[in-house]
């Protein structure tokens, strides 16, 4: 596994496999959030298989497919929703983490500055200075209400 950790609540991957789980749980992991449509790629684990063997090592595991980079307002809602109600660290993953990295950015936005979010990310390598305008306007939506 390619785990990235972004914060000490926060990591992201690419492709996790069912027999990752127990390793997952070990590192203390409490939630498993999937980011990948099912048939996304030949070979690719099923959203089933992965939640069962999330599940079976004690984990809790959220299904939010996102297709390409277009995060909808539902899918950055319900990343948040998940990041803020579990309790523990927190792993998204996608084909390369990049979508699941992506999405945390935009929900977690309204809560903290972009040069926060984009520190953090390119701490587990991922360069989120592209999304910068993006990050300011949620953040400032959040303050203006």
């Amino acid at each position: 596994m390619d785990i990235r950790v972004i914060t000490d609540r926060f990591s992201a991957s690419p492709q996790i496999a069912p027999s990752d789980a127990y390793a997952l749980a070990e590192a203390g992991y409490a939630c498993v959030i999937n980011n990948r449509p099912d048939g996304e790629a030949p070979g690719q684990p099923s959203s089933a298989d992965i939640e069962d063997a999330v599940r079976a090592a004690g984990l809790s595991y959220t299904h939010i497919p996102v297709s390409g980079m277009n995060m909808g307002h539902d899918r950055i809602e319900a990343m948040a929703e998940v990041w803020s109600q579990t309790s523990g660290p927190v792993l998204a993953y996608c084909r390369s983490g990049t979508r699941s990295i992506v999405l945390w950015a935009l929900a977690c936005a309204p809560d903290h500055e972009p040069d926060w979010i984009i520190k953090a990310a390119a701490r587990g390598g991922y360069d989120l200075s592209g999304l910068r305008t993006r990050l300011a306007e949620r953040h400032n939506q959040a303050r203006s209400v």
